[in-house]
């Protein structure tokens, strides 16, 4: 554990700062307490499963903020990780950073220093309610700074700002950060008490496509069922999960361990959920989800073949299915893949991040060059229900 004390750049009261290197170190009922009431994504046991799983090259961090009387009252978590800068590169540029990178494997590939959660959208930071967004955030901003021009990295990202946090992304703006579009979440509003009473709402024409796909499935023997426990299938999960990453045209970063899934299902308990399906007996793909308080997020999906066929479609509908047998409000259906999850139902909505580098000078082009190297996709959505679902 190392104490820092920084100064907050928008007020005159100091704002004490621990930075500890293992969430082991990290006090866990200070932690959760800060955290409680707010996504599971944050919570000590999460960021236990995060970190034992030693995704990629992240190094790890986790800071808390005390007020004057030495009382905890915010917490961030950032880490450092080797990112494609082009991440989001349209088709043409990727193809040839595909060729460049045969040659010059870490061609635009930096070390970047990021604050936020790795592997699922929530915004960068939880505070208790009487902390404002300026206080906060320039002392993450000071800590930041501080640590990137230490450490030496290029550029500090902090993610995810969805339409709800654009108070926040505003103060990072003020700040010196670029703030960016990154790639659409997708979301659905869950309004049915029942699985039928949902295929019903969809107008005839998506209802028939669904129906369509599902028949297709139920031919071949397609059958999946719901389960908490999947600890010892993490390797064959986590195989199944890197035959479509490796297959991937769109966004990839991660890549995940069969540790992780051990500990996905080990550490969160019930609210790990991993939907497995099977052909006849054999296990051939898994949607992997976290039921995160009023919320049912997909995670990821893994299968053994990388094939175009209606397993994806039959395996989405049964992620909507079990949203609703749970009882949840809302869905999460994660980035990419828009016009399946549209026509179940779902809607794309806006995620942006903030840049900044460290070296005022490379600041100056970070805005202007970022967007010109990625693409990100419009936001287009359609109404498949007879009624609006809202």
């Amino acid at each position: 554990m190392r104490p820092n004390q920084f100064k907050c750049a928008f007020t005159r009261h100091k704002m004490k700062i621990k930075i500890f290197d293992k969430i082991s170190d990290v006090p866990k009922e200070q932690w959760n307490r800060i955290q409680s009431g707010y996504s599971c994504c944050y919570s000590h046991e999460f960021w236990e499963v995060v970190e034992n799983s030693k995704l990629n090259d992240f190094l790890h961090q986790y800071a808390m903020f005390f007020d004057e009387a030495d009382n905890p009252v915010a917490i961030t978590s950032f880490y450092t990780i080797t990112t494609d800068i082009c991440i989001f590169a349209p088709p043409k540029l990727r193809n040839l950073l595909l060729k460049v990178r045969k040659f010059f494997p870490n061609f635009l590939m930096f070390k970047m220093l990021e604050c936020g959660t790795p592997i699922s959208l929530n915004k960068p930071f939880v505070a208790s309610a009487d902390i404002s967004n300026e206080q906060i955030v320039g002392s993450i901003n000071t800590m930041l700074m501080g640590l990137a021009k230490k450490q030496g990295h290029f550029l500090i990202v902090v993610r995810d700002f969805e339409p709800e946090h654009a108070a926040a992304a505003s103060v990072f703006k003020q700040l010196g950060y670029h703030v960016v579009d990154s790639i659409p979440t997708t979301y659905m509003n869950i309004n049915w008490a029942t699985p039928e009473i949902y295929l019903a709402s969809l107008k005839s024409y998506y209802r028939s496509k669904l129906t369509k796909h599902l028949n297709i499935n139920k031919q071949q023997g397609i059958r999946h069922e719901v389960t908490d426990n999947f600890d010892h299938l993490a390797d064959t999960l986590c195989d199944q999960w890197l035959v479509v990453h490796n297959s991937a045209s769109e966004y990839q970063r991660e890549i995940l361990s069969p540790e992780f899934y051990r500990e996905f299902s080990g550490k969160l308990g019930a609210r790990s959920k991993a939907i497995l399906f099977y052909r006849n007996d054999e296990l051939i793909g898994h949607a992997l989800l976290l039921l995160d308080g009023a919320m049912l997020r997909w995670l990821y999906f893994g299968r053994t073949e990388a094939i175009n066929d209606s397993l994806y479609i039959y395996v989405a509908h049964k992620v909507v299915e079990t949203a609703i047998n749970l009882g949840v409000k809302q869905l999460e259906m994660g980035l990419t893949t828009y016009p399946i999850k549209k026509d179940l139902g779902a809607y794309m909505s806006p995620i942006q991040f903030a840049l900044r580098a460290p070296s005022g000078f490379i600041n100056l082009f970070v805005g202007f060059y970022y967007p010109l190297l990625n693409h990100t996709p419009a936001i287009q959505n359609k109404n498949i229900f007879k009624t609006t679902n809202s």
